[in-house]
């Protein structure tokens, strides 16, 4: 083959990712890959530029953007105007996935109404099930009929307490390649969420668990971005296990993160923090204090031994998270979604899995004195 060029099946191995022959012919006929060169065989030929593009294209496709919007997004000749005509684009393809969220969104109800139910309501399910089976829905009454067929098998709940527990056996993936603790954890980030598919969206850094339930039992310092993040802490447990609480932005009249970040610029941006070797962080409201804590981290100025990562946000909070899995620092993170409580349930259940809970706070007057 000729010197210096790639076959297309040397070109495929060479970017990954599940790469066919056919993907790349398709991308051709699609415009999104320049004609190729041939050899004296009709052989289709590749250089490492053809390899570059089509790892961007690959990578963007992976992050869900259609092939028409990949196209001129690589179109590199095009005039800065262009950014003004592919904007809309975008903006229409995102709220074309939203609305495909909220038709998956209602299947799923629907169908965790139907498997998410406990003993009690087994019964029920079973008629549910055959019901729907012969279910012929055609007019407006019939539809009238599902309605009040709903209604009927909701009719069930009102004679018991929810459970909890056997709801989530039939509704969760398998997680028995998870260990007790990460099990748990994710467990209690559902029902803090009451959606069943965060649990695909939590990641966990390498020895993250091993690593905060060492320092916690070792009663570490325990650093909340905002006082909302340390109110919902579960600090009867770790009073108990002698660890403090701090909080970097105590402005007790923040409730959002709006409100975070612009406290965080005004007041605290240029702070030096004294936080102690080995603490862990717990971040679910303003982004730029992670980052700044990542810079601390990167500066060899701070050394914490876990950050619960969830600041909220839609572009510095995803580019927040990003720089956290990388930094080599343990973490827990939640890939597109976030939030104080969750953070706080992330910990408490670190928390939780080293102290069952007293029955008396009487001791935590004699550590406040």
């Amino acid at each position: 083959m000729t010197k210096n060029y790639l076959t297309i099946k040397e070109l495929t191995e060479a970017v990954g990712n599940g790469l066919t022959p056919r993907m790349v012919r398709h991308y051709h006929a699609s415009g999104l890959l320049p004609r190729a060169l041939r050899s004296e065989s009709n052989y289709r030929l590749y250089t490492q530029n053809d390899v570059q593009r089509l790892q961007r294209i690959v990578a963007l496709k992976q992050q869900g953007f259609q092939l028409s919007h990949i196209r001129k997004l690589l179109e590199t000749d095009a005039p800065m105007p262009e950014v003004d005509t592919l904007r809309p684009l975008l903006q229409q393809q995102y709220q074309s996935v939203l609305q495909q969220l909220g038709r998956l969104r209602r299947t799923a109800s629907a169908l965790e109404g139907l498997l998410g139910r406990d003993r009690h309501c087994q019964r029920v399910q079973a008629e549910a099930i055959t019901q729907l089976r012969h279910l012929d829905v055609e007019t407006a009454d019939e539809l009238d009929l599902l309605e009040q067929l709903w209604d009927s098998w909701d009719a069930a709940t009102d004679n018991h307490p929810e459970a909890f527990s056997e709801s989530l056996q039939q509704l969760l993936p398998d997680l028995s390649d998870r260990s007790e603790i990460e099990v748990d954890l994710l467990k209690k980030l559902v029902l803090a969420s009451g959606d069943v598919s965060l649990v695909n969206f939590v990641r966990l850094g390498k020895c993250a668990i091993a690593a905060a339930r060492d320092r916690l039992k070792a009663g570490c310092q325990v650093v909340c971005d905002v006082p909302a993040v340390r109110g919902a802490i579960d600090q009867t447990r770790l009073a108990h296990l002698r660890c403090s609480v701090e909080t970097l932005i105590a402005n007790p009249h923040i409730t959002s993160a709006a409100d975070a970040e612009a406290s965080f610029w005004q007041h605290h941006r240029q702070e030096q923090w004294q936080l102690a070797e080995g603490c862990i962080l717990v971040i679910g409201y303003a982004p730029s204090v992670l980052l700044l804590a990542l810079e601390a981290i990167e500066s060899g100025q701070l050394q914490p031994a876990l950050i619960v990562g969830m600041p909220i946000g839609f572009s510095h909070a995803p580019a927040a998270k990003r720089r956290l899995m990388r930094s080599g620092v343990p973490y827990i993170t939640l890939e597109g979604i976030g939030g104080g409580l969750l953070a706080a349930v992330a910990l408490n259940a670190l928390a939780e899995s080293l102290i069952e809970k007293p029955d008396c706070h009487c001791y935590l007057q004699d550590l406040n004195r």
